[in-house]
């Protein structure tokens, strides 16, 4: 039974080293190629979780004074998966910030220079705004003045 473990654990290390190998280039790739490897790393993930449940299961097989041995190394590799699981979490939203930084143009620059006209836009609406109320009150006062005028004709 213990060989069964160890062939399960080969296929753990080999997993993971592909797994961290793809984690490790996630961040570097660009568009659908990009989005097929966190696939892929997604679906690698999932056997890897099924593996430990195998080593898991091996394990109450093993006699007792056995056990803690192999325990132990279990409990290792689960660790190393939640290293994996949130390596590669990090990986997704760096690639998930790349990408609405490209949809929305988001970098230090173009935010400086979105901040720069947005401020000139509002500026030039006070401007306008300033300008209708002028013309408003003049309109008013226009107004006044031709009522008077008439008032005085009759």
């Amino acid at each position: 039974m213990s060989s069964d473990f160890e062939a399960y654990e080969q296929d753990f290390g080999t997993l993971t080293a592909e797994i961290t190998n793809k984690i490790g280039r996630i961040p570097k790739l660009a568009g659908e190629e990009k989005t097929q490897l966190v696939l892929n790393v997604d679906k690698q993930l999932e056997e890897v979780r099924e593996l430990l449940e195998q080593m898991d299961l091996e394990i109450r097989e093993i006699p007792i004074q056995s056990r803690g041995m192999y325990n132990s190394r279990l409990k290792s590799y689960k660790q190393e998966m939640e290293k994996l699981e949130k390596d590669f979490k990090r990986s997704r939203i760096a690639y998930s910030d790349e990408v609405r930084n490209e949809l929305l143009g988001d970098d230090a620059s173009s935010s400086e220079s979105q901040r720069a006209h947005l401020l000139d836009n509002t500026e030039r609406l006070e401007r306008s705004s300033r300008r209708l109320e002028a013309g408003y009150q003049i309109a008013v006062e226009t107004g006044a003045h031709q009522r008077e005028a008439r008032g005085r004709e009759v």
